[in-house]
């Protein structure tokens, strides 16, 4: 067994002043924005700036056993990049350079440190963008969001992370450097190893590269608009009425009356009818006036009051209210911020089982929805900086609700640390056992993330 000090010294001696041990350095790679943080005091922070320097570091922790945490701007809300006891906690958002923007291919190749909004404000002048838009985009990135296969408000029309991704460099735990995928559109030969990479949350490599696929610019006008409803089930009804009708909004993001007060509190809008839910829908493309129309039209059969956005600036003010939704949840005390999905059909039954673990846990629950997907975003608020042990309790069966929907533990926020406990109940024995094998197949030594995404 290596000494940690002698592996800080050898850190050092290949990496210099890119490793950090001060205190407050181990002690903000300890958490994220999940409120959870990992036990124990990290061994280092490196701050890579180079593939190399990536290299370098997975060389010398798998020649002496130490386990590596990537991390990027840690924003992710599952505890996956929490650095605890021992642990090497590896920082890419040094890494943050766009090597390459090819329009007339649609693809860019960036570092993974990048932020998102930075990426698509930089694709701006060459009339092009990348899709995948959390709601923490501002601050969240490229890389985090491949290690979680992260989604967005705009991914009902646009895809996923997972669908704007041609390839990606991965250095594997014992420092060699893959290059996965292709920058063809096209491509099949081997196993698609991109796709597995993508949403493995650290456990099979550090990303250090990716070759996005990109879109043109969304031509012809965005119509924004708002529907309030009494309640959220006649909410996801409505948000299930308008995916039935076959018309493709944008965007469709459902908040419930608990969410939608607290943030207008906070932007301090006018008070929300009681009870009172809302659709926020946006339309984009030459037939962005007609679809709204027809939306429109659906929305009020189903008993919703419906509000045009009457230009760009009351647009960007309606959206607002949605991303504004976890700075409100603050507001309220202390959030486990979670994160199913379910067939889109069954978002009402979804919002009826929050509503009942409410009551029978004694909880308040807000919840928003990316209604277009069927990602749902419950949000347990208690006090105090510890989970209660009824706030598990809760969520355990809300994810065994979500589950028997036809749904899923995670959408977009991923396993981390905080839902592996229930990976097994969606996977079952065999699959979770062949999933474990196929990390060690990439991290035979398990330095990778250890404790992330499967239980020890």
């Amino acid at each position: 067994m290596t000494e940690p000090s002698d592996v800080v010294a050898r850190l050092r001696a290949d990496l210099g002043d890119r490793v950090d041990t001060s205190a407050a350095a181990l002690a903000a790679v300890r958490a994220d924005k999940s409120g959870h943080a990992a036990d124990g005091t990290p061994l280092a922070v490196v701050h890579a700036a180079t593939v190399a320097d990536v290299q370098a570091v997975l060389r010398i922790a798998s020649a002496t056993g130490t386990p590596v945490v990537p991390r990027g701007a840690g924003t992710g809300l599952a505890g996956g990049a929490n650095t605890g006891g021992g642990e090497i906690a590896l920082s890419l958002r040094a890494m943050d350079r766009i090597i390459e923007v090819r329009p007339d291919d649609l693809l860019a190749v960036v570092e993974p440190g990048i932020l998102n909004a930075d990426l698509n404000t930089a694709l701006e002048p060459y009339g092009v963008w990348w899709a995948p838009d959390p709601a923490s985009r501002a601050i969240s990135t490229v890389g985090g969001n491949i290690a979680t296969g992260a989604g967005g408000l705009l991914c009902a029309k646009y895809g996923v992370v997972r669908d704007a991704v041609l390839g990606v460099d991965l250095v594997l735990a014992d420092g060699r450097l893959l290059h996965l995928g292709h920058r063809s559109v096209k491509g099949v030969t081997g196993l698609d190893l991109t796709s597995l990479v993508i949403g493995s949350e650290g456990t099979l490599g550090v990303v250090v590269g990716a070759t996005l696929k990109l879109r043109r610019l969304v031509a012809g006008e965005r119509v924004t608009l708002t529907a309030m409803f009494p309640g959220v089930r006649a909410a996801a009804v409505a948000s299930s009425a308008v995916t039935a009708s076959g018309v493709q909004p944008a965007i469709m993001e459902l908040m419930d009356a608990t969410s939608l007060a607290a943030v207008h509190r906070l932007l301090s809008l006018p008070a929300p009818a009681a009870g009172a839910a809302q659709l926020t829908i946006q339309t984009d493309g030459p037939a962005a006036v007609d679809e709204a129309r027809a939306i429109a039209g659906v929305l009020e059969a189903a008993g919703g009051v419906v509000r045009v956005a009457a230009d760009d600036a009351e647009a960007e003010t309606l959206l607002a209210v949605r991303r504004a939704m976890h700075p409100a949840m603050e507001t309220l005390g202390t959030t486990l911020i979670e994160d199913v999905s379910v067939p889109r059909s069954a978002l009402p039954d979804m919002f009826d089982a929050i509503a009942r673990i409410e009551r029978e846990y004694g909880l308040v629950i807000p919840a928003v929805a990316h209604a277009g997907d069927g990602n749902l975003h419950p949000n347990f608020v208690f006090e105090g900086p510890e989970v209660p042990t009824v706030v598990w309790e809760a969520a355990d069966a809300l994810f065994r609700a979500a589950l028997e929907l036809g749904g899923t533990l995670t959408g977009e926020h991923g396993i981390g640390v905080l839902k592996r406990r229930w990976l097994v109940d969606e996977l079952g024995d065999d699959q979770w056992q062949l999933q474990r094998d196929i990390v060690r197949v990439f991290d035979p030594r398990g330095i990778l993330n250890p404790g992330k995404v499967f239980a020890p």
